[in-house]
């Protein structure tokens, strides 16, 4: 028997081999998702169906399947510090292999290995030739060898080294401006001035509803009275709509439709500029740039923690990695001018920290990508729970790299192998845990699906790192339970109206009202008397939109019609509905998948322009025609902002960097490579990023920018921690500790 039979590797293993099968599989459909969503998206831009499926979608679908598994194995192959494609040959050996292999410069860079200044194959020294004389060592002759000998050799050899010493100075400015929070914080709030400035605020039918929501309780608390239930009446929840059943016996005018926090928040600071100065826009615009520095200070913060890695300075930390048997590594100061000692010293920057490509092109994407500019402005709950998650997520990874750096500290053994560490926990400063609370906070009061979100975070942590359950219990439970729940409960008192269940339907919705728009006919007989209490078909036919199921349920006020019968329909009407749906897509299953995918494959088609961009608030109907005066003022030039963007979007492959599709789909392929490479930890905290890919699929329209910021902000820093992870082979405990390899 074989020493493979007797002691088996674990490549060769059974249970390794099905699970290397199982992610790869999983890769797999992922990417077969990715590409199927592609393949189809011509067919709906052209409003057509699966139907017509030809061999032109197939070509696109099999491009796409290629590009995004080259992409994968690209990923895995970096991940395992292999090349990236293809196999390396061993000069000395000539032995091909493609496993952990590094191009002789970049081992050296990673192992700190001096560069060899003479050739093996050099005379030794004191040994002379036949006749007598020294031979030519090797080493001088390359040195003669490279001297330029002709002009234009001279002259390129000059441009060579002046631009090498021009991207050094370049890279030595770009790390000392990017080195401090403070520094960055400035760099974001000068960079992103001219938008509250000139663009002022941007805003859309969301924060009308909950102007008028806020001013319609404040008439019912001065003891004004006004409509409620009744047919011809018609109040604000009857605008999104709210079915009557779920309004309670005493009036009331406030829902949690836009999050109820929020409403207070926004409507109170309205009304507030009404009665001051006569109309809302003084008001949107203090919210404008109240939300406009938040972003500032979210992104500076974020960026601060991934880019220069701020916990390493701390005491704790700090005395983890110093190492005084190797003082060659330097310390953690550096004098602040080396030819005035009297000034003193200054911390400095870790050698893990980000490189100036790195830091340039972060800087650069929230700078100049109009997704981001725009959303520093735009007062709709998104782009709030967006920065919120960003500031999120630089804790997380905080709080990742510190969990590795005690998981080192307790495997520490001498050369017995006897535990010579105890477990050291390194804790969150007490003004970090204050912050990371704000962040969940400021997430459960912007959005509604924020609890599901956070309840994940938290399941994921306890799992991933049990010994700072209480961070977690203070950070994310706590905060879940106080604001959902508060919440839960006005709306079960009938304090506030919750929202109608209606909303989470949305897909169902998109599949009945195509079939009744395209094929009637099939509809069963039993199904239409089961609908009939809830909904009007024809109408739902009639307002049916392939990009957005809103109407469908007759959410708006523009043209409204009542396919959702939200006056008359009661809880019991909705039992069998599901019953209802199932029959119909049994029925005529193609219309119904055609709805489902018109409905959400623009998430994942990278070639599919955005159903609403972020440059939609910013000329609005709303804010460019409804306003009181702010519609005056710098009329042309939000059109020529907009428009610009519009243009830029619309380009070939150079457009894609501003949609937000581009970095869904990119950060699903980072995700599907850490599930390959086994990288549970990391994955711990960017699952949260799927579940957001959830939520999309959920929401009302297909390719809602605004619902893709939080992955498109965190893309960066994703790809930062995934190179972090790949550079060697515990490169988690390097980024904690310092420690090299």
């Amino acid at each position: 028997m074989s020493d493979v039979t007797k002691n088996p590797s674990p490549e060769h293993r059974p249970i390794d081999r099905i699970g290397i099968v199982a992610r790869w599989a999983l890769a797999v459909a992922a990417v077969l998702w990715l590409s199927w969503c592609t393949a189809v998206g011509p067919l709906y831009w052209e409003d057509s169906s699966i139907a017509a499926f030809n061999w032109l979608n197939a070509l696109y679908g099999l491009l796409a399947f290629v590009i995004y598994m080259t992409i994968i194995v690209v990923l895995v192959r970096v991940g395992r510090r292999e090349p990236p494609l293809g196999w390396h040959t061993d000069r000395a050996t000539g032995e091909r292999t493609p496993r952990r292999i590094l191009p002789e410069r970049l081992r050296r860079r990673h192992s700190r290995i001096p560069a060899d200044t003479e050739s093996s194959d050099a005379a030794p020294t004191g040994t002379t030739a036949s006749d007598g004389t020294a031979p030519e060592t090797n080493a001088s002759s390359k040195q003669d060898s490279s001297v330029p000998t002709t002009r234009r050799a001279r002259w390129c050899a000059r441009m060579r080294t002046t631009a090498a010493h021009t991207r050094a100075f370049l890279s030595r400015w770009i790390v000392r401006l990017t080195d401090r929070r403070w520094k960055l914080w400035t760099i974001f709030l000068v960079g992103w001035l001219w938008a509250p400035t000139t663009l002022f605020a941007a805003f859309g039918a969301d924060l009308r509803s909950q102007a008028r929501e806020f001013s319609w309780a404040w008439n019912q608390w001065t003891g004004l009275k006004q409509p409620y239930i009744g047919f011809f009446s018609f109040a604000p929840m009857d605008i999104y709509p709210t079915a009557h059943y779920l309004w309670p016996t005493d009036p009331t005018y406030l829902t949690d439709q836009h999050n109820i926090v929020l409403t207070l928040f926004y409507g109170s600071t309205m009304a507030a500029s009404r009665y001051l100065t006569g109309s809302n826009d003084w008001g949107v615009i203090a919210l404008a740039a109240a939300q406009f520095l938040f972003a500032v200070c979210c992104t500076a913060a974020t960026a601060h923690r991934f880019l220069n890695l701020p916990w390493m300075r701390r005491t704790d930390v700090r005395t983890a990695r110093r190492d005084f048997a190797h003082p060659e590594r330097g310390s953690q100061f550096r004098p602040r001018a080396f030819a005035r000692p009297e000034r003193g010293m200054r911390p400095a920057l870790p050698p893990e920290a980000a490189h100036a490509d790195v830091r340039l092109a972060v800087v650069v994407f929230f700078l100049v990508c109009p997704m981001a500019v725009f959303s520093t402005i735009s007062l709709t709950k998104s782009p709030l729970f967006a920065f919120a998650f960003l500031w999120a997520f630089g804790f997380w990874y905080e709080l990742h790299a510190l969990a590795d750096a005690s998981r080192t500290n307790a495997s520490r053994t001498d050369a017995s192998g006897t535990r010579t560490a105890k477990p050291l926990i390194l804790r969150l400063p007490r003004r970090t845990l204050v912050a990371f609370t704000a962040a969940n906070a400021i997430m459960l009061i912007s959005a509604k699906y924020a609890w599901y979100v956070l309840l994940f975070e938290f399941v994921l942590a306890i799992a991933a790192d049990r010994r700072r359950w209480a961070t977690y219990v203070v950070a994310i439970l706590l905060p879940t339970i106080l604001i959902h729940g508060g919440i839960s409960m006005a709306i079960s008192s009938g304090a506030i109206i919750g929202g109608d269940p209606i909303e989470s339907h949305g897909v169902q919705l998109q599949m009945i009202a195509r079939v009744a728009e395209r094929a009637p006919e099939t509809i069963p007989e039993s199904a239409r008397k089961e609908l009939a209490p809830v909904f009007n078909l024809d109408q739902m036919a009639d307002a049916y939109f392939p990009q957005d199921a809103d109407p469908v349920k007759s959410s708006g006020i523009q043209s409204k019609k009542v396919s959702y019968r939200w006056r008359s329909v009661k809880p019991d009407d909705m039992k069998n509905f599901n019953k209802a749906w199932l029959e119909i897509v049994k029925a005529n299953p193609v219309v119904a998948m055609d709805a489902l995918m018109a409905k959400c494959y623009g998430y994942f088609d990278i070639a599919d322009l955005p159903y609403v961009s972020m440059n939609y608030y910013v000329d609005s109907d709303y804010v460019q025609k409804n306003s009181t005066w702010l519609k005056y003022v710098n009329h042309a030039w939000r059109e020529r902002v907009a428009t610009f963007a519009d243009s830029w979007g619309a380009i070939p492959v150079l457009g894609w960097v501003t949609h937000g599709n581009f970095y869904v789909i990119l950060t699903l392929l980072i995700g599907a490579a850490e599930v390959i490479l086994k990288r549970w930890r990391s994955l711990a905290w960017h699952l949260p990023l799927l579940l957001l890919m959830g939520v999309m699929i959920t929401a009302p329209a297909n390719n809602f920018e605004r619902h893709m910021l939080p992955v498109a902000f965190c893309f960066a820093f994703l790809c930062l921690t995934f190179h972090r992870d790949s550079r060697d082979t515990d490169s988690s405990v390097t980024v904690a500790t310092g420690a090299r390899p």
